[in-house]
C-alpha cells in the first residue's frame, strides 16, 4: 500500500508530504507533480515522484496501484473546469483499484460560487464507487496573513464580511488532518467538516494585528461590489475577484463558521490560534 499525493509541490501539498514523512517511510509516498525539478528535494529524501497534469488525464495512467491511498488536492485553475480535471484523477484511481481517495473540498455550508466546483467533484467521486473521504477544508489563515503588506501600509483590514466570523486554520492544520486520514484506518466513506477551533471576526483580526505590531490597524467593512473593485484594482482577474468577494459575503452569513471539532480531532492537537497565525506571519 502506497500513499499518493497530487499537487504535491503546492502550498498545501508540501505540508502534507512533510507530515507524512513523520509517519511513514519515504519510499511509501509518491508525490505527483507537473515539474520534477520543483520536487528534487523530496526525491533526495526518498519520496517517489510521478509526473502528471490535471489538464492531461491520460498522464495519470499508471500513477496509482491497487490498494493505494490517494489525496486529491483540488486544482487552483479556476478557469480550467476543475470538476473535469478532478474526474480524470478519479477515473484513473478507480481503474487502478485504490483503497481510498481523499478529496480536499469546501465546507458543506458554503453557498459561494467557490463551492460549486467542489460540490460537482464530490458528486463525481461519490458516483464513482471509489472509497472516499471528503476533507471539507474551511478557510486558510494564509489567505490573509500572506497578504499583510498593504494592510500594514494602509493601517487597515478591508473585507466585505461585515461582522461575520470565520473558523480559519493554517495549512499545516489541514495537512495534519489529511495525513491522519491517509495513514489511519476507518475513514472510508466519511465526510469531515474542517475548521479552526475558534472563529474570529475581522475586527478581532485587526485588533490582533494592532496588538502585535504596536500600530493602529482598523477594520473597514465594505460592500461586495466595492471589495470586488479593490481586488481587480490590485490585479486579480474580475472572475476570480468576484469569487473571493463572494466568500466574504458567505462569511457575513456565517457560512464559514465550523464547529464540529473534526480538524483538531484528526490532527490530534488544537488548531493554530489567531494570535499564533499573526505572530508567524509577522516573523516571516
Amino acid at each position: 500500500m502506497g500513499i499518493v499525493v497530487t499537487g504535491a509541490t503546492g502550498k498545501l501539498g508540501r505540508h502534507v508530504v512533510e507530515q507524512l514523512l513523520e509517519k511513514v517511510p519515504a519510499e511509501q509516498i509518491t508525490a505527483v507533480v507537473r515539474d520534477k525539478a520543483r520536487a528534487a528535494d523530496l526525491a533526495e529524501r526518498g519520496v517517489q515522484l510521478a509526473v502528471a497534469d490535471y489538464n492531461a488525464p491520460e498522464t495519470f495512467a499508471g500513477v496509482f496501484a491497487a490498494g493505494d491511498k490517494v489525496l486529491l488536492i483540488s486544482g487552483n485553475e479556476f478557469d480550467k473546469g476543475r470538476p473535469a480535471q478532478h474526474k480524470g484523477v478519479i477515473d484513473a484511481a478507480k481503474a487502478a483499484g485504490i483503497a481510498l481517495l481523499a478529496y480536499t473540498s469546501a465546507p458543506g455550508s458554503l453557498t459561494a460560487a467557490l463551492a460549486d466546483d467542489h460540490r460537482a467533484t464530490e458528486e463525481i467521486l461519490l458516483g464513482s464507487g471509489v472509497p472516499y473521504t471528503l476533507l471539507r477544508n474551511g478557510w486558510y489563515f494564509e489567505n490573509y496573513t500572506e497578504h499583510l503588506a498593504p494592510v500594514l501600509e494602509h493601517g487597515a483590514v478591508v473585507q466585505a464580511a461585515g461582522e461575520g466570523r470565520v473558523s480559519a486554520a493554517s495549512r499545516a492544520d489541514y495537512a495534519a488532518a489529511a495525513a491522519a486520514v491517509l495513514t489511519g484506518e476507518g475513514h472510508e466513506n466519511k465526510t469531515y467538516e474542517l475548521g479552526g477551533d475558534t472563529a474570529f471576526s475581522f475586527a478581532e483580526y485587526a485588533a490582533e494585528l494592532s496588538r502585535q505590531t504596536g500600530r493602529e490597524i482598523a477594520y473597514h467593512p465594505v460592500s461586495v461590489e466595492a471589495f470586488t473593485g479593490i481586488l481587480t484594482g490590485a490585479g486579480l482577474p474580475e472572475p476570480l475577484a468576484a469569487v473571493f468577494a463572494g466568500v466574504d459575503a458567505s462569511i457575513e452569513k456565517g457560512e464559514l463558521v465550523v464547529s464540529t471539532g473534526d480538524l483538531s480531532r484528526l490532527a490530534g492537537r488544537p488548531t493554530t490560534s489567531l494570535e499564533q497565525a499573526v505572530a508567524d506571519a509577522l516573523k516571516g
